[in-house]
């Protein structure tokens, strides 16, 4: 009980961080291109991830683990940042905040081939209704869909749950930390050129807003947020704990329309509504 509730807690502190990642990621990509923005806040994570790693001595992750830490750098240090950075172009930050109900389906998806975790039947049930949802959205006419945008985010989504879920079977023996501390280390040779290819050629037309954006996505979306995440899904369950992202949207969307002024629509709020009933249940078979 005591492992399962501190699971719980750093998984829901890892999805508060989380949530403000879409909303920042739109005021950033509106100073910044869709790739300087995620080559760069993957340098800024992987120079703090250096600086902890030898700070506190840390050994060096096996041969074996190169694999699982390259999908994880594809999928939550490159993938992730680089589709939603794109898809933002076209969308809303409140219209795409809504994909992320589809987060806990990938990744318990992917938690059963590379966690070897098993939910009961009733699981996926559920989880595939709160997906018929999402899809259901993303086809509606809500004033701020676009085709490319969606298809983005459905790419961004999958990618998304693979590095969650590969982290998590990795945190339980490095720990959450480590893992994408060694996973933004191991991109550093492949984001780093990217920045200096993309950097800027003037900066004064950088607001301050756009600075804060850069800022959040770096340290708390690309590192703390996965300190706390990757532990709660290490210790309380990939497919379990990863039902806790049903708040985020709710979560997202209240910063979407309040920081950015966002129009936020009933049609919005009535699908993620649906999506944290078809989660909450999938939750309890999980």
């Amino acid at each position: 009980m005591q492992s399962s509730g501190s699971g719980w807690g750093n998984g829901l502190l890892g999805v508060v961080i989380f949530s403000g990642s879409l909303p920042a990621t739109r005021v950033a990509v509106g100073g910044f291109s869709a790739l300087f923005l995620t080559s760069v806040r993957a340098v800024i994570a992987a120079l703090i991830a250096v600086a902890v790693l030898v700070l506190l001595r840390q050994v060096r992750p096996q041969r074996g683990d190169i694999a699982s830490l390259t999908i994880v750098a594809i999928g939550v240090v490159v993938g992730f940042p680089l589709l939603t950075a794109l898809a933002l172009q076209h969308i809303t930050s409140a219209h795409s905040i809504v994909f992320i109900g589809l987060l806990p389906l990938s990744t318990a998806i992917f938690g059963v081939l590379r966690g070897g975790e098993r939910p009961q039947p009733m699981f996926w049930l559920f989880a595939v209704l709160g997906s018929a949802t999402i899809a259901g959205f993303a086809l509606s006419n809500d004033g701020t869909a676009s085709l490319t945008g969606d298809l983005l985010m459905v790419a961004a989504i999958v990618l998304c749950g693979l590095g969650y879920a590969e982290g998590a079977a990795l945190s339980r023996r490095l720990g959450g930390w480590q893992v994408i501390s060694w996973a933004l280390l191991l991109a550093l040779p492949l984001v780093l050129p990217v920045a200096i290819w993309t950097w800027p050629p003037t900066w004064s037309g950088v607001s301050v807003p756009v600075w804060i954006g850069l800022a959040y996505v770096s340290i708390f979306s690309m590192f703390v947020g996965f300190i706390f995440w990757y532990r709660g899904l290490a210790i309380g369950g990939i497919a379990r704990v990863g039902q806790l992202q049903q708040l985020q949207p709710f979560f997202g969307l209240a910063l979407a329309g309040l920081l950015l002024h966002e129009p936020v629509a009933w049609s919005m709020i009535a699908a993620t509504a649906l999506v944290v009933v078809c989660v909450f249940f999938a939750r309890r078979y999980a």
